[in-house]
């Protein structure tokens, strides 16, 4: 399980009575000022000549490739560098203070009363073990006073429903990223930070943030900065756009060479599905906040095809993937592979069944072992499944490193020192390295930027054309979707009705 820092998720009102007034800017000065900032961790750059200013009532955007270094500027921003890293050259004042040359106590107030930090896997900073009111209510100064109800409301999130009386797992991702954002919202910040806050939301989710920020900024007078890829959120609701560029050329992703003979994936038309699910069904939630998320779904996973899967936030699409990996029990229906029907849990797989199908998932800071370096994290799944021994495992893992479009160089970094988009890639990396015979992909390009994100379905395309890969992709990216995927399931379903589902088959594209 991943550790975070509780001092990056916390969040505290612009003023309060046991601060120095000194610590907050009046008269509309800025709020925070970045000057020529670069950050290293060792000899390498995470960020090159930064230059931003915050200011009360305004929306900043931070954008630019994965390994830019959004996610190093909004993290230098809060005052917590990832372990090893160093500014290498200019300035950063936040609420008057040098945020990164603070005593740890006052850092500590800072945090507390002047800052609200979102992060990239909001999921990962939420205790499991609390309902979302208790944690929505922790951060607020006025204990038993806190709105709750108006908060979810302002985050777009259903009351009377029981969704306040739930714990995490059994929200979907949008969900967790919402109730972090409340959370956030509970003390009124002075600066909110917010990396990529709309990753893993549908398209009138994403309308709705924008206009709560805006909402925000213009009404609260908050300084409010943001990560983001999504070029329509950030003409919807940015002021000022800050475009980053990394400091050396991130590589393209490319197929990974691979055991079997190169075929395509017209090869594998006709044969048997690799996975057939039957009526399946599924209920998340416990006691009162229990519901149906979908059921009696029947679906065929073919070798070489790629199945999207589209639909609302918290309609069951990673429930789905967590259901097919045998992650979350089904209340109903069967699963086989390969024509033998699966156990429903985890657990009751054999090692080869687990193996065969393999999930990465929405949130990969949560999955990664922070202890571990990625050529680690990578080396397990080679020896566990193929028995490769240690001093064997560098040369694949420099190759799968290089097909998702990172270095070998990455092999000797840990997660907290990876932006966002390269967790996204060493995870995909990580069930790659099994050669399974399903990928389970839950919003894997949500992070990544426009020509990674092609980059990443292309390879997905080749492993579908090279060992017959069955692919399915959770989305929002109805576009991105439509152009790969050979089969669309729907889940869809409003007011805590049960979702329906639609299976098509995508039409080949017209040649020209």
């Amino acid at each position: 399980m991943s550790t975070t820092d509780p001092a990056v998720t916390a969040a505290g009102p612009a003023v309060s009575s046991d601060i120095d007034t000194d610590t907050v800017v009046t008269a509309r000065g800025p709020a925070a000022r970045a000057a020529g900032l670069s950050v290293a961790l060792g000899v390498t750059p995470l960020l090159t000549d930064a230059t931003l200013t915050l200011v009360p009532g305004r929306v900043t955007a931070v954008t630019g490739p994965s390994g830019a270094g959004k996610t190093t500027l909004l993290r230098a921003l809060v005052g917590s560098l990832p372990p090893g890293a160093h500014v290498a050259a200019g300035s950063l004042t936040v609420l008057g203070r040098d945020i990164l040359t603070l005593p740890p106590e006052e850092l500590r107030r800072l945090r507390r009363h002047g800052l609200a930090f979102v992060g990239q896997d909001p999921g990962s900073g939420l205790n499991p073990r609390m309902r979302v009111d208790r944690l929505i209510a922790e951060t607020s100064p006025r204990r038993g006073r806190t709105p709750v109800p108006d908060l979810l409301r302002a985050v777009r999130l259903p009351v009377g429903e029981g969704l306040e009386h739930r714990r995490t797992a059994s929200l979907s991702g949008g969900q967790q990223r919402r109730v972090a954002l409340a959370r956030a919202l509970a003390r009124r910040p002075a600066i909110l930070l917010l990396d990529e806050p709309t990753a893993g939301l549908d398209a009138a989710l994403r309308d709705d943030i924008a206009g709560l920020l805006r909402d925000l900024a213009d009404h609260e007078d908050i300084a409010i900065a943001l990560t983001s890829h999504d070029s329509e959120f950030v003409a919807r609701c940015a002021d000022e756009v800050l475009a980053l560029r990394p400091a050396r050329p991130v590589p393209t992703p490319r197929r990974p060479t691979t055991s079997s003979a190169a075929t395509t994936v017209g090869a594998f038309a006709g044969t048997e599905p690799v996975v057939e699910v039957t009526a399946l069904g599924a209920r998340v939630g416990t006691g009162r906040a229990r519901r149906q998320v979908f059921a009696g779904l029947d679906l065929a996973l073919r070798p070489g095809t790629l199945t999207g899967i589209t639909g609302p936030s918290g309609c069951g699409k990673s429930t789905l993937l967590r259901t097919l990996a045998g992650l979350h029990g089904p209340e109903a229906g069967r699963i086989a592979l390969g024509g033998e029907a699966l156990a429903p849990t985890y657990r009751g797989r054999t090692r080869d069944q687990r193996r065969r199908i393999q999930l990465v998932p929405q949130n990969p800071l949560g999955a990664l072992n922070p202890a571990h370096t990625v050529g680690a994290t990578l080396a397990r799944p080679l020896r566990l499944h193929f028995a490769r021994p240690a001093d064997r495992c560098g040369a694949r893992v420099a190759e799968l490193l290089t097909a998702v479009g990172l270095t070998p160089e990455h092999a000797e970094r840990r997660p907290h020192e990876l932006s966002g988009g390269q967790r996204q890639r060493v995870s995909i990396a990580r069930a790659l390295a099994a050669e399974p015979d399903v990928l389970l992909c839950d919003e894997v390009t949500s992070a990544l930027d426009a020509e990674t994100a092609e980059g990443i379905m292309e390879l997905l395309r080749g492993l579908r054309a090279d060992r017959g890969l069955a692919v399915v992709l959770v989305s929002h990216d109805l576009p991105l979707v439509s152009a790969h995927a050979d089969v669309l399931l729907t889940l869809g379903g409003a007011d805590g009705a049960v979702p329906l589902a639609e299976q098509r088959a995508v039409p080949s594209p017209v040649p020209d």
